[in-house]
């Protein structure tokens, strides 16, 4: 596909609007007679409730009610939330209520709901709630969790184990039993939360006798927040309506369905009027599900060459008090491996745990951080271990380009097998290594430590299954006035969604892009979506966008030959109108042929063709595309504090065609800035109490620009051979390499003292 918008570094479409605050977030909406609510949560993390007494805080002038999962009444007082993602691998499967009923399992747990005035008035109100709590002994540490003699994280479960996975392939004995050389790796990897500019948010409004439930919420999955508050509720989902406004950031955990949303929405029930309810920062970091510890054993079968012929281990991850993501996390740590290398031996077993922290979703990555940073380290051990150059020891195991597609031998959870669709490798390795100038490293690295300074350089490279179906949908619509209507289900939270369709539709319609009108995430508007997750939309959406206005423009040319007696292989659609070629006069607009389409009573639908110059199109079912890239980043260590400072960071990305390079960059770079906050800043604290200790800004660190480094990108195109557009995923492409990277280049700087490092962030 090519064309005059097509790959082009289109400016935001969107920023305007919100640039001068015209943009609409959950808390910019205000409803007639709203009231605003305030939860009352755990402070322990694992405890019995005995009683709740909420007398003295419905005694406040300005409270309307408060509310525990018993004043729902005895269709929900027993109920808890609706599985999200079943899997057959579940050995026991415990769901949060979505107010707590007689347990606690982590700080911050919804036990009641006060719905006031004012939010000022149902905090004051809120703390007046009187909770009496018995408390458990908590599980905190996740490999701990895995102890017979552990504390159970929930009173009535036999053990920790939520699941216990394992992906082989190859004869892992034969591999071991052949290689001159194996290597181990240990690490623990921590990830910390969300942190999106806007927490969550959700507002409520039920109509009994109009329109049905409306909730408003800052998601990136208003169709899965649909079909859970209807399994909840026992709605028919036509008298359910889930809108996402504009969101400020989701980077995954508002992928998931919470607790908050399905209170809010009985609340408005059950009280009769709107409820609003914006969540704190401090609830944030304790309520936000975040990406929790990993801890990896590897052990690496290699030649003399550095070729990896085997790899085998063992990961325990955390998943925290429940699974709101089913086991979706999980898989996304096992999927990718072995990541970008070519393997013929795997066996990997995971054992998945609850703890007594805020449960665990996808962050942005979703495993695939974690299954790259075990990776390269395996990578770095080989090369540190045989005495060889680690970029050529990737080269020497990736996947050639002649491989192509390329079957890892690694299984989906269906039992399908991986497939990577397209890349080069190498290609990519090459750019990254030239970008940063590796090869003249060394030199800096001697002239540095002459003076005193320690410079070091990593290497990372990566793959991500990006663009997973099973489907996006898409309308456009030509009005008589000549607008273009784009309507999609995806949820956008600041990827540019209105440009890069826009950009995709104007190409097939030959228009101007400033003529249409994006509207998307919204249930009532749209009737099918899936999710703004895993890097999937550009593929999913943009081939929907695309399909549709290919309909929408063989349309307009069927009817315009018609109209114009002309043959359709003689017309063209430039500038927003079909004319024959060559000629002047011969030629009808768009908006004339809408026009023909949407007749007076008495008139005529021309050639039978059904109303409107409108189509809607779905994703045809497709594999994932395979998007892939080398990062290179350059430090210094201040060997007498251990501060690191980054000199210089290098991408060399690979996710197809660009649709708009300006956003890919954007995107890549957001993710860069995120994977170093997770190799350097990022880590929710606990006490073995379950306390967490960095509830705030000045305990949990995110990085500044002012620590950033210059970022330079550039882009390899290998286009994906699975749909007309090309493309693959870039949403999380700068954070899947970045920690290893990052950690990697510090080991090099300190090599003279040999020092390994097991874990990150690094302190």
């Amino acid at each position: 596909m090519a064309g005059r918008y097509f790959g082009a570094p289109v400016v935001r479409r969107e920023d305007p609007r919100l640039l001068t605050g015209h943009g609409r977030y959950v808390d910019d909406i205000t409803l007639p007679g709203m009231a605003h609510a305030v939860f009352v949560r755990s402070p322990y993390a694992h405890a019995h409730i005995q009683r709740i007494d909420c007398a003295a805080a419905k005694a406040v002038a300005g409270v309307f009610d408060v509310l525990t999962l018993a004043d729902f009444g005895e269709r929900y007082a027993g109920k808890r939330m609706a599985e999200t993602y079943s899997a057959p691998h579940l050995r026991q499967e415990i769901r949060q209520y979505p107010l707590a009923k007689d347990e606690v399992c982590y700080v911050g747990e919804p036990v009641a709901l006060v719905v006031a005035e004012s939010r000022a008035i149902a905090e004051d109100a809120a703390a007046l709630v009187a909770i009496d709590y018995a408390p458990l002994p908590a599980i905190i540490d996740c490999a701990a969790a895995l102890d017979k003699d552990a504390p159970r994280a929930h009173a009535t479960a036999a053990d920790n184990i939520i699941a216990q996975l394992h992906n082989a392939y190859g004869d892992i004995d034969k591999a071991f039993r052949d290689a001159p050389h194996h290597f181990s790796v240990d690490v623990r990897q921590h990830r910390g939360g969300c942190h999106a500019m806007e927490c969550r948010g959700v507002i409520a409004k039920d109509e009994p006798y109009g329109d049905g439930l409306t909730v408003w919420s800052s998601t990136q999955s208003p169709y899965l927040v649909r079909r859970v508050l209807t399994r909840h509720l026992e709605e028919d989902d036509s008298r359910l309506r889930v809108i996402a406004p504009d969101v400020g950031g989701g980077f995954g955990p508002k992928a998931s369905v919470y607790a908050e949303e399905i209170v809010i929405a009985l609340a408005a029930r059950t009280l009769a009027m709107p409820v609003k309810w914006i969540e704190d920062r401090r609830e944030h970091f304790t309520a936000t599900n975040q990406q929790g510890d990993q801890v990896w054993h590897l052990d690496v079968a290699a030649r003399d060459d550095g070729k990896m012929l085997g790899l085998r281990g063992h990961i325990i991850a955390d998943n925290g008090a429940y699974m709101p993501y089913g086991l979706r996390l999980p898989f996304s740590t096992l999927i990718p491996l072995p990541g970008p290398y070519d393997l013929t031996a795997l066996d990997v077993r995971m054992d998945v745990v609850f703890t007594n922290t805020t449960a665990k979703s996808p962050v942005r990555g979703a495993g695939r951080p974690n299954t790259a940073f075990a990776i390269e380290r395996a990578i770095e051990a080989i090369a540190r271990g045989l005495d060889l150059d680690p970029a050529a020891v990737r080269a020497t195991n990736f996947v050639t380009a002649d491989q192509f597609p390329y079957q890892s031998g690694n299984k989906a959870p269906t039992g399908a097998l991986i497939t990577y669709d397209s890349g080069d490798f190498h290609g990519c390795l090459e750019k990254a290594l030239a970008l940063a100038d590796y090869a003249g490293f060394k030199d800096r690295q001697a002239a540095a430590r002459q003076a005193g300074r320690y410079l070091g350089i990593g290497v990372s490279s990566c793959v991500e299954d990006t663009g997973r179906g099973p489907f996006e949908g898409a309308t456009i619509r030509v009005n008589p006035s000549g607008r273009v209507l784009l309507q999609t289900g995806a949820a956008g939270q600041g990827q540019g969604h209105a440009t890069v369709f826009a950009q995709i539709a104007a190409d097939e319609l030959g228009i101007d892009i400033d003529q249409i009108e994006y509207r998307s995430a919204d249930t009532g508007q749209f009737p099918h979506g899936i999710a703004t997750v895993g890097s999937r939309v550009a593929v999913n959406a943009g081939s929907a966008v695309f399909k549709a206005a290919r309909e929408v423009r063989d349309k307009a040319l069927q009817l315009a030959a018609n109209l114009l007696q002309a043959d359709q292989a003689d017309l063209e659609l430039v500038e927003g109108t079909v004319r024959v070629k060559g000629s002047s006069e011969a030629r009808l607009t768009l908006a004339e042929l809408a026009t023909q389409l949407s007749p007076i009573v008495g008139g005529e639908l021309p050639m039978g063709l059904a109303p409107g110059l409108e189509a809607t199109a779905y994703t045809d079912p497709q594999p994932s595309t395979t998007a892939s890239g080398t990062n290179v980043a350059e430090v210094e260590v201040d060997i007498g504090t251990g501060a690191v400072k980054l000199i210089k960071y290098s991408v060399a990305h690979d996710c197809g065609r660009l649709i708009n390079p300006l956003l890919v960059n954007g995107q890549i770079e957001g993710g860069v800035v995120h994977g170093i906050g997770n190799a350097l800043f990022e880590r929710m604290h606990y006490n073995d109490d379950g306390q967490p200790l960095s509830t705030n800004y000045g305990e949990y660190l995110l990085p500044l620009a002012t620590e950033m480094p210059p970022i330079e990108i550039v882009h390899q195109e290998t286009p994906s051979p699975l749909h007309p557009l090309g493309v693959k995923g870039a949403g999380e492409a700068g954070t899947i390499p970045a920690a290893a990277a990052v950690v990697t280049a510090i080991e090099n700087a300190l090599s003279p003292w040999g020092i390994t490092i097991d874990s990150y962030p690094v302190s």
